[in-house]
Parts: C-alpha cells; structure tokens; sequence
C-alpha cells in the first residue's frame, strides 16, 4: 500500500465519512480515511431502538470521563465519543436538529464569515433526504434519510405537543424549517427503519473507489510537520507506527476531544499547555482545546394513569418480540429511538430565540435502558441549550495513547443555573395542563417538594447529565483564541485543517449530529476550491411572544 496521498482524514466520523465521499468523488483526488474503530455492522448499531447499547460499549465508544466537574458536586461526567466507522453518528440517539436559524448567524458575528443560516442552509439540504419531500428549507436528495418514526402512535406524543400550545406556546409543524420555536413532531436519522449513519449513507456507498482508502484500527499519532506546513500523519495500526504523506491537505474529523488532542500531540496549541505536557511547542496557537461547550439535560419524570408506556415493553420477552419484528420487517418499536415529538422555548421574555429544548419519552427510565420504578410512567428530556459555561480539552502527555484532561465547567455562570430554574418551573407548567389529565399521575422526578431556587439548584447538581453534544474546542473565527478560519484552515499552518463539531464558535440550540454533516459538507466544497452552494434567501419566523397566555408572574 502507497504512503502516499493528495487528502489525509482522520477520524471516520459524521464528518470523515462526508469528506471521504465528497474529496474523492474525483478520481484524480487520492484520499486516504484513518479510523481507531472498526466496522459499524453491529445490529446494536443498525437497530434504532437499541441506541444505548453502542454508547456504552468500549468497543464502539471512547469512554471519556471529566475531571471533578466543581460547580457539579465535583462530579465526575460520562463524555462517550463514538469509535467505530460512522464516529458518534454510529451510537447516538438519531435525533435531527439543525439549530435556529440564529445560532448561524451567531456563527458569522463570532468570525466565522460565510457560515450564517443562509449560507449553511443549501448544506443542510444537500446531505438530507427528508421523509415529505423537498421543499424550500427541507432536502429531499440527500444521503442522510430523515423521518419521524412511527409517527406518533402513541397517544403520549401528541398529548406533549397539546399541552405545550395549551401552556401558550406555538404549535410548529417543522422545527428545521421557517421556525423552530412550538411544540411539534421530532425528527431522526432513519431510513427504512434502520439508523441512517454517515458511514452508512457516506462510506459505504464509495468504499470500492479505487482512489479512496479506508484504514481502522489506526491511532493518529501526530501530524508531521516541515516548518508550518502539514505533509502527513504519523499513525500506529496492529501495533506498527506507520507514516502517510499527503501532498494537498491534512484535515482532523477526530471530533471534539481528538481532534484538539491530536493538534496537542503535534506541537500545536498553547506554548505553556504544550510544554507542560512534554511536547516540543511546534506552534503556539492559544485557542486549541479552549472554548468547550456541551449541552446537559435531565429527566422530568412522572408516572402515567394509563398503561400505554414503554415500561411494559422492558421484559425480556417483550424485547425479544419486538427485535424479531425488526429483524424481519424493519418495522415497529425496533425501528424509531422513541424521541417522536420535541419542542423550543425561551427560558425567559427577554431571550431572543430559544435556549430550552425539550424530547419527549413515553417511558420513565435511563438513557442507558434501566427503568426508572415499577410501573408506567413518561419522561421529558430537558436542557438549557446556550450554555456561556466554558471548558478545556488539555494534553497530559506526549503519549498519544493517554487521554486528555477534559473539564467542562458545567454551570459555572450564573446564567446557566437561571436557565435550569427555568426548566423546572416552565416543565411543571407545562404537564400540569388539562392536556395530561387523563395520563399524569405522580411526579417522580424532581418531586414536588422540589420547589425553591436553591432546591432546584441542589436537584439539578446532582440529576443533570450530558446530552452528548461537546464542542467548539477548536473554534472557527479570526480573534486570538481562534484555532480555524473560515475555510476551515489552522491558523498560522499550511495544508492543514480541522472540520467536525470542534470548530463551531457556539453550540446551536439542539444535537449536533445534523450541523456536523452541515459542515462537513460545505467544508469539502471549501477544501476543494470550489464556488460555495449559493445562498438562501428564506423566512425565517420569530414567534412575537415569549408565550401567548402563560402568566409570568407564577413561574
């Protein structure tokens, strides 16, 4: 096998896979694809419903740890990142948010010129084949399959969406569409009842391209670098430190820890960081590992009157029933993560578009599938969704094989606990509508003795955990903590760039497997020289009212 390539990627991501697929659709263009993982078969990975399974496997995940989180109770948090081909789009929840319209436009006044909505829009479209049919804001030739499940079945889903327009707030048909603000269906990455992944969608329809080669079971070791300039990778595979050169651009997809890591591992970032660490201070570069934002959510819990929850479909028998109908019709509860309607809020009058994002659950349990009690019950999954708490990613060593010091600083500004007091009162309002008084039974979790600032406070400390979406370590812009300009190039480093969710500015509001492949997208466009996709030139809907009818002074 030659060591030689025009492309390097590594990390066989949300973002790899695109930029494999779309670097070398020339045939002129060869591309080489590293990933530690292997293969993304599994029917843990492929089966909807089993979406915990991948998350918490090491085999499929890295199962990254924070440090002591100090405005968390010094809590240690779970961070998994996916590890296998497809990255996390391999064992995430599948949910589909692309994040307001102002999120990117928020992008654009951080420095990161040519990402505004408009722009990133015809990119959203592009990867997207959306279950109704294209139209001005949605795809419908894309790779990326988009649906909404079982559409609802469940009478709990629409009970959500009544009682939120009952709360005051708007009904939204389409929250990726005109407005995402209101209450509505949610949408997932699944395509004839099976997760619809970026390896899946990207990868594997292009793996037998002659000029495109893909390697797992390869750790990045560092970039190589002549002077400021990028002409390979130094990676190890079946226990050999093997190097490929690259004669066009190096480009980091290893995703919001590694790919600040490997720049670490290279001599690039923070002289007194890099130092530290052991490593020879290549380029001094501030920003690489700085800037980390995640969102945290957690369970609003109750139990239900009527016994129409997933609760009563945890018993061995009746998994085994529903993954023997997936297994041959790729059809029923095996096919859908269960998130089938969602909403947006505002956590306040003065917000300016909405912060708080909501999944609903018609089951009480764990993400990772243990149930919460016996009996039946329903959960919203809620957050406060722009966090201005930062975090870092931080070598440790030069040993590319010891992972970095991650520290969120979850709830550090003051902010961000307002915005989970919020949470809970606004939540409250919202179930106790007329709309669940046939299903509301009991509230579980926070419990009704909950009810002070300092015993939300107290409660949130200790329930939240992360949604899974780290990011913005390595950001995109042009003041001295950027570590990417707007096409995607290090700074101060020729022929080398990073493209997956490290280098937003800011978190939008929602997952962040959707604004990945976004990005990965326009980025290939980007890297290629090519004309960008022309911009949109939509509507983009601002509700008039915080709430219609809610009566601020009672929450």
């Amino acid at each position: 096998m030659s060591n030689s390539y025009d492309y390097i990627i590594v990390g066989a991501g949300s973002a790899g896979c695109v930029l494999a697929n779309r670097l070398s659709e020339d045939s002129s263009n060869k591309v080489l694809l590293l990933e530690t993982g292997g293969s993304d078969k599994s029917i843990f990975i492929k089966m909807p419903t089993a979406l915990s399974i991948p998350m918490n496997t090491d085999k499929y995940a890295w199962q990254f740890h924070t440090q002591p989180e100090p405005y968390l109770d010094n809590r240690e948090m779970h961070c998994p990142r996916g590890k296998v081909l497809g990255g996390s789009s391999s064992i995430n929840g599948m949910v589909y948010v692309r994040g307001h319209a102002k999120d990117f436009d928020e992008w654009q006044q951080h420095g990161a010129n040519g990402w505004d909505y408009q722009s990133c829009l015809p990119y959203f479209q592009k990867a997207e084949s959306f279950y109704l049919g294209e139209n001005q804001y949605r795809g419908g030739n894309g790779p990326l399959g988009v649906n909404n499940g079982n559409e609802m079945q469940n009478p709990l889903y629409t009970t959500f969406i009544k009682a939120g327009v009952e709360a005051g707030y708007a009904n939204t048909a389409d929250y990726n569409s005109a407005q995402q603000e209101g209450f509505g269906p949610m949408h997932m990455t699944v395509k004839d009842g099976v997760r619809s992944s970026a390896s899946r969608e990207y990868l594997d329809p292009v793996k037998s391209r002659s000029n495109l080669t893909v390697v797992t079971g390869a750790l990045a070791q560092k970039v190589i670098l002549e002077g400021k300039k990028a002409t390979g990778i130094e990676y190890k595979v079946n226990g050999a430190v093997k190097t490929a050169h690259a004669a066009k651009e190096v480009v980091l997809s290893a995703g919001p820890i590694g790919s600040p890591h490997i720049l670490q591992l290279s001599g690039i970032g923070d002289k007194d960081i890099l130092e530290k660490a052991g490593v020879e201070v290549k380029h001094h570069l501030p920003g690489v590992g700085q800037n980390l934002q995640d969102h945290l959510e957690f369970y609003f819990q109750y139990k239900c009157k009527q016994p129409i929850t997933l609760n009563g479909k945890l018993g061995l028998i009746s998994k085994g029933l529903i993954g023997a109908k997936w297994l041959l019709t790729r059809k029923g509860l095996g096919a859908t993560n269960h998130f089938e309607s969602c909403a947006f809020i505002r956590s306040k009058p003065e917000v300016e578009w909405p912060d708080i994002q909501y999944h609903f659950l018609p089951a009480a349990m764990r993400y990772d599938g243990r149930s919460a009690f016996a009996g039946h019950g329903f959960q919203v999954h809620v957050g406060h969704n722009k966090p201005k708490s930062r975090g870092s990613v931080t070598i440790q060593s030069a040993n590319p094989e010891q992972p970095p010091q991650i520290l969120f600083n979850y709830l550090q500004h003051k902010d961000d606990i307002e915005g989970f007091r919020a949470c809970v009162r606004l939540t409250r309002d919202i179930i106790e509508q007329s709309a669940f008084d046939d299903y509301r039974d009991e509230e579980i979790q926070p419990g009704k003795h909950i009810q002070t600032d300092e015993e939300i406070d107290a409660f949130v400390r200790q329930a939240v955990e992360s949604a899974y979406h780290p990011s913005c370590s390595c950001k995109m812009g042009e003041d001295e903590m950027a570590v990417v300009n707007s096409n995607t190039q290090v700074h101060g480093i020729e022929g080398l760039h990073v493209v997956d969710s490290s280098i937003f500015p800011t978190v939008p509001n929602g997952n962040l497997n959707a604004p990945t492949i976004m990005v990965a997208e326009k980025a290939a466009d980007l890297i290629l020289g090519k004309t960008p996709l022309p911009q949109a030139s939509v509507k983009v809907a601002m509700s008039d009212n915080w709430q219609t009818t809610q009566r601020n002074s009672e929450i």
